[in-house]
């Protein structure tokens, strides 16, 4: 992926929270609760495997707070007026100006990767639209509108404040370190396309479909292989997206681009995760999809570009693994 040297870089919604000063605790604040993962890689979620989005969804059903959020990692709390003030956001984005320092720097095309996929759902849904809270990076911990929360868990969005939580060592630590994920430019923009993806199923109302949380055919499969569908979408528009100025933002995307896109939605298949930490596999504890599946829902975002094809997933009776050919 190659940026524009020219295009201009909008900074106001990413931020770096810095290292929080607690001890942990994990998701799940006061109550504790968190959805099944591998007891073999002893608590942690891979890329969203806590799926924040469920227990919101089912906790606004039940009327409880099943995420808590009543006790603090440390004092690393987000709040957008408290991260925008001094010394409230650490300044790791701040010379993210332009195309060219995305090129030359992770972190600004971080920024850029944020600013196309805010450009291409504002011209997509036109005014059902609405920005993120933000993108917030972290190290170690941090406290978060759904709870507490660790960099074990990966990436995640918190729909509750509408913000997509990152520690970027993620990637080389567990993506690539225990579950031998593929490295490459790609694969943080593909997990960030993903994430995004759960904040414009919120706004579509997708998230109030969700009843059923684990199994092959779960609700929170469906999700999950919609939110994988939306990020291909993305990449099917990436290099049509513009900045302020009408620069266009993503000059190309390579074929290896969307091989490594694909690669990493393999390693973070529930069947590839299961088999890489347990051993064996486990359907009825999915909550995620398979590797086949994330991979065949992210090409029908791909080549078709169409939300329609990506709604499909909701269909009823219809199984997560009839893929329409687009």
């Amino acid at each position: 992926m190659r940026f524009n040297p020219k295009a201009r870089l909008d900074r106001s919604r990413i931020r770096d929270a810095g290292r929080g000063s607690g001890g942990g605790g994990g998701l799940g604040g006061g109550g504790g609760m968190r959805l099944p993962i591998p007891s073999s890689l002893g608590g942690k979620g891979i890329g969203g495997i806590v799926l924040l989005i469920v227990l919101f969804v089912v906790g606004r059903i039940l009327g409880v707070d099943l995420l808590g959020g009543g006790s603090s990692v440390g004092s690393n709390v987000y709040d957008p007026a408290r991260l925008s003030s001094a010394g409230g956001d650490t300044g790791r984005y701040d010379d993210c100006k332009t195309g060219d320092d995305a090129n030359s720097s992770a972190d600004c095309a971080r920024v850029a990767v944020e600013n196309s996929l805010a450009d291409y759902w504002g011209d997509q849904l036109g005014g059902k639209f609405e920005y993120e809270e933000g993108v917030v990076t972290f190290t170690g911990d941090i406290q978060t509108g759904c709870g507490d929360a660790t960099a074990d868990v990966g990436p995640f969005y918190c729909p509750t404040d509408e913000t997509i939580y990152l520690d970027t060592s993620f990637y080389k630590d567990v993506l690539q370190g225990q579950l031998g994920g593929p490295s490459g430019a790609f694969v943080e923009p593909y997990v960030l396309a993903h994430e995004y993806g759960h904040h414009i199923q919120k706004l579509l109302g997708f998230m109030k479909k969700v009843k059923t949380q684990e199994g092959p055919n779960s609700d929170s499969v469906r999700l999950e292989l919609q939110a994988d569908c939306y990020a291909g979408m993305w990449a099917n528009h990436a290099t049509t997206t513009e900045d302020a100025a009408g620069e266009v933002l993503i000059l190309d995307l390579t074929q290896d681009d969307i091989d490594t896109a694909m690669a990493a939605a393999q390693s973070v298949g529930d069947d590839r995760i299961q088999q890489e930490t347990q051993g064996s596999v486990d359907e009825e504890s999915w909550t995620h999809g398979s590797a086949a599946e994330r991979q065949g829902w992210f090409m029908v975002g791909y080549k078709s570009g169409d939300l329609d094809q990506c709604a499909k997933l909701w269909e009823k009776d219809r199984d997560v693994d009839d893929i329409p050919s687009v």
